[in-house]
């Protein structure tokens, strides 16, 4: 019983595709099954903004005919463009406990990549960094956050079997808010405020949604484009996740710092909806509708998955605000505790800031990368943008 691994090639195919991971996690009690339109959505040229620059190609591993894994060949040309690297990706992958499939998936990513005239295979990716990355390495005793992965124990021997080696460690801290704001955060805040009487601190105004997305994307690709693995998102990219988040924002998690009239810093933090879309299976109707609407009245915990200062403004405490108000906020509205993720492992200086408000390490992701031989542009591979 060989291991065969084919493209997926119709809406049958790609029901498989999008079904696995409910076949891999059947056991864990703290995987968030994810919703599977979304999942489409996100693997359709039709609605995801990533296909006006990017590619993915869906394969399946079967063995006597059972699906047992899955994998996708990535293509970012903007990655190549932005940091001039001949890097393919790959991701979306989940598979059984079984050596050949591991390898003979990325095997086919790497023969793809090489098609498309590269030479670097990174990954996991869903399908960029800007995206769900990496592959859960320490931590798989509580449930991802929103936008988050999970993962098996037994994923990272089982890509590092395939000749796969660590290119990154991203670690997500978990902040437990006191019962009173701790002094040393709230006199660097107020010290901060003195020395930057020019800087305006405010939070989100949903009534005026589409200008303030236009202030997120001037901080956005400006604050974060010397970070390792930084993609810049597009117009469209960043329009598309608004509206998919539009509804579940929380302006008081969102703040902005503004200088005449100018975004220089934004963090962004959303209230937990996995524990809401866990209870719907996956599935909006009949019923998912209804679940989900009832348990996102009962979240409690927010995860911070932006915080930035564009260059020019670093070093003047302006994160130090940031941090203090929406911290302020969270104990206001009774959240639990506070996912900060993804923190590149490296990056002390936003490393030192959550330790120093006793940030506890409590999740590790991994992205790995090989090298892919003998790489040869495939017919149309080069075609002009």
């Amino acid at each position: 019983m060989t291991v065969s691994v084919d493209p997926v090639r119709d809406g049958r195919e790609l029901d498989a595709f999008i079904r696995l991971p409910w076949s891999i996690y059947r056991d864990d009690p703290h995987w968030v099954p994810p919703l599977m339109s979304d999942v489409r959505k996100l693997l359709s040229p039709e609605h995801n903004p990533f296909f006006e620059h990017g590619k993915i190609e869906c394969f399946l591993a079967r063995r006597d005919g059972r699906v047992i894994g899955r994998i996708a060949a990535i293509r970012n040309r903007l990655h190549e463009e932005f940091h001039d690297e001949p890097c393919g990706f790959f991701g979306f992958f989940e598979c059984e406990e079984d050596g050949e499939a591991a390898q003979a998936l990325i095997e086919t990513a790497q023969e793809r990549v090489a098609e498309w005239g590269l030479s670097i295979l990174r990954g996991p990716v869903n399908p960029s960094t800007n995206d769900e990355c990496g592959t859960l390495v320490e931590g798989f005793d509580t449930p991802p956050m929103v936008m988050m992965p999970h993962g098996r124990p037994y994923y990272d021997a089982l890509l590092k079997s395939c000749g796969l080696v660590k290119a990154k460690d991203l670690l997500a801290y978990w902040i437990v808010p006191p019962e009173i704001m701790p002094e040393r955060l709230q006199r660097g805040a107020e010290i901060a405020i003195r020395r930057n009487p020019d800087i305006r601190f405010r939070c989100f105004d949903k009534k005026r949604f589409d200008q303030e997305v236009e202030l997120f994307k001037e901080v956005y690709n400006a604050a974060w484009e010397k970070n390792w693995g930084f993609v810049p998102m597009t117009d469209a990219e960043i329009d598309h996740l608004a509206a998919e988040l539009q509804q579940v924002l929380d302006p008081g998690l969102i703040r902005i710092a503004e200088h005449e009239g100018r975004a220089v810093a934004f963090s962004l933090a959303l209230p937990d909806v996995n524990q809401a879309l866990r209870h719907a299976n996956g599935r909006l109707f009949p019923f998912g509708i209804f679940k989900i609407l009832w348990h996102l009245r009962r979240i409690d915990r927010i995860r911070v998955m932006v915080l930035g200062v564009i260059e020019g403004y670093r070093g003047r405490g302006i994160d130090t605000v940031l941090y203090r108000d929406f911290f302020a906020y969270g104990m206001k509205k009774g959240y639990s505790g506070t996912e900060m993720s993804w923190v590149l492992e490296d990056n002390r200086a936003m490393l030192r800031p959550l330790e120093n408000m006793g940030g506890r390490l409590y999740k590790t992701y991994r992205i790995y990368e090989m090298p892919v031989a003998h790489a040869t542009a495939g017919p149309g591979d080069h075609e002009s943008r």
